[in-house]
């Protein structure tokens, strides 16, 4: 019988300190990243940007334990999905857009194992240029520079399944626990975007907004009543407008009793959660004087994420 292969697709994360910078020069060196028609104008913006923030980025992950929680978080999430399927003609693998494991180290393992098929799943569940499409591509042209005889399947995004979605709801009930809800706004907060990324036609934003909405029905149903829920941006970096509003102002105007935040635009835990989320804006909650500030984990490897990724699978 013929071998099929589920690749799940991320940006990655340095799995060291001295991949930090192999890390920050692939990501700005991607044309979805930094969009100028110039390739010469591109390798000199991202070799300044690298310079200018390899030792800062360092310093975030050094607060990490000296790496990204993205590679050991997805190969869990490979290996439950394998279980979950138990299939030994279904190989389930990952590869990373910036960092090792590259997707051309990939398929070639799956050339060896003669693979006939391979479906590509991106952890990201909104589509977006700067994500989804730049992983697929990535992966597609080291496929056709393989030579491998397989077929290609791919899926855009999947916010709207049901089981992924029940996955989130989940961990945003670990997290709350037993408190008051009405003590409590929940803030969902995705990573920006530049305004003009979107304004070029990026349907990340509407699907966000979409996403955020079908999660607020759902909390509905399970009669978990926040004070207020909210959709807000995080990650904004340069000069340019970014998708607003901020997390930071939302959290100004927000009452300071307690907020719950869920990051989601991120399916795998990564620096700007385990850092930006956990860390840098603790303290603002802090500053602003919140009696709670709780953050929520990805779904990670949650049985239930590993259930809706199996769904998406067959119905591709």
């Amino acid at each position: 019988m013929s071998k099929a292969a589920i690749v799940l697709l991320n940006m990655g994360g340095p799995n060291n300190l001295h991949e930090v910078e192999l890390f920050l020069k692939n990501m700005f060196n991607d044309p979805n990243i930094l969009t100028m028609k110039s390739t010469l104008l591109r390798k000199f913006v991202a070799g300044t940007i690298t310079f200018m923030r390899a030792e800062s980025s360092q310093e975030i992950y050094r607060a990490l334990g000296g790496k990204s929680p993205i590679v050991d978080h997805t190969k869990k999430l490979v290996k439950a999905l394998e279980t979950k399927l138990d299939d030994e003609n279904i190989i389930v693998d990952f590869a990373m857009r910036y960092t090792p494991p590259f997707a051309n180290d990939v398929l070639k393992r799956l050339k060896d194992e003669d693979v006939s098929k391979i479906y590509l799943l991106p952890l990201f569940p909104q589509y977006s240029t700067t994500t989804t499409k730049s992983s697929l591509e990535d992966f597609e042209e080291a496929f056709h520079d393989s030579g491998i005889d397989a077929v290609l399947v791919e899926i855009k995004h999947y916010y709207e399944n049901v089981t992924y979605n029940q996955a989130i709801v989940e961990r945003i009930k670990e997290q709350v626990k037993e408190r008051d809800l009405r003590d409590l706004d929940l803030i969902f907060s995705a990573h920006g975007l530049p305004q003009k990324i979107v304004d070029a036609g990026d349907p990340y934003q509407r699907q966000v907004q979409r996403h955020v909405e079908i999660l607020k029905g759902m909390l509905k149903e399970e009669e978990m009543a926040f004070h207020d829920i909210h959709l807000a941006y995080q990650s904004k970096v340069g000069p340019l407008k970014w998708l607003e509003p901020s997390l930071e102002d939302t959290m100004k105007k927000v009452r300071n009793r307690g907020v719950v935040i869920y990051p989601v635009a991120f399916t795998i835990d990564n620096s700007e959660t385990d850092f930006e989320l956990e860390i840098e804006y603790r303290e603002i909650a802090e500053e602003l004087g919140f009696k709670n500030y709780l953050v929520c984990e990805c779904v990670n490897d949650h049985p239930l994420f590993v259930e809706a990724l199996e769904e998406i699978y067959k119905k591709m």
